[in-house]
């Protein structure tokens, strides 16, 4: 028994120091888990826990351009940390949830806004905002025996050496034990699940030859350009 035609390739992401590859299994993103973020986009963070929602494995985008994608033409950065699990299970404790981390990275969650919203105002879900090719540019991932498990250290972004998204880990709204236990309860987490935490205010649009540059102090950095 065969497959009708040869599958694609697993979607993985390299591990610094090593020639290892991480494979990834699902993607998961935090939205507005930064209070001022939640706030610019028009909702409370006091009355609205976050939510979650996903992108697929091969929308990762590993050292290379990111190509400004069909059907939009309003689409924003948002810079994050990534977190990345080596073990899972369902209804993890909060005192448990590091103990499966893997390691740690950056990456930008890329959002075709116009089309985001669009869906926002018909109530409908936000796939062809978020989980469209290439729309989620990552660093390579470091091992927690080197980073630990950050909870506080500054998060940024500049566009053209402009500094526009500038904040603080500490300032998430739910902490990554808490994501990972809450997500537990809703989902089966695996080896190879990773998670975008959220991204501080500062969100916007890019343009054709945006040259990319953030970091998350003590964890990694992420250049990418427009094309």
């Amino acid at each position: 028994m065969g497959f009708v035609f040869d599958p694609p390739a697993q979607p993985a992401l390299p591990v610094r120091g090593t020639n290892d590859l991480f494979p990834v299994h699902r993607v998961y993103c935090v939205g507005r888990n930064y209070a001022e973020h939640a706030i610019e986009m028009g909702h409370d963070p006091d009355k609205e826990p976050p939510f979650f929602f996903q992108k697929n494995p091969d929308n990762l985008l590993v050292g290379m351009d990111f190509p400004y994608p069909p059907a939009s033409s309003d689409v924003h950065f948002e810079f994050e940390m990534v977190v990345a699990l080596k073990s899972g299970g369902t209804n993890i404790s909060v005192d448990d949830a590091l103990s499966h981390v893997f390691g740690y990275g950056v990456a930008l969650d890329m959002t075709r806004r116009d089309l985001q919203g669009e869906a926002k105002k018909m109530g409908r879900p936000w796939e062809v905002g978020k989980a469209f090719e290439c729309s989620a540019p990552c660093s390579e991932l470091v091992p927690a025996s080197q980073t630990g498990h950050p909870a506080e250290g500054a998060i940024w972004l500049e566009v053209d050496g402009e500094r526009r998204q500038d904040g603080n880990l500490n300032q998430m709204i739910w902490k990554i034990p808490e994501m990972i236990s809450y997500l537990s309860g809703l989902f089966t987490l695996v080896p190879g699940d990773i998670i975008m935490t959220g991204t501080p205010a500062g969100v916007g649009p890019v343009q054709k030859g945006n040259k990319l540059h953030g970091e998350v102090v003590g964890v990694g950095t992420l250049d990418v350009t427009v094309v």
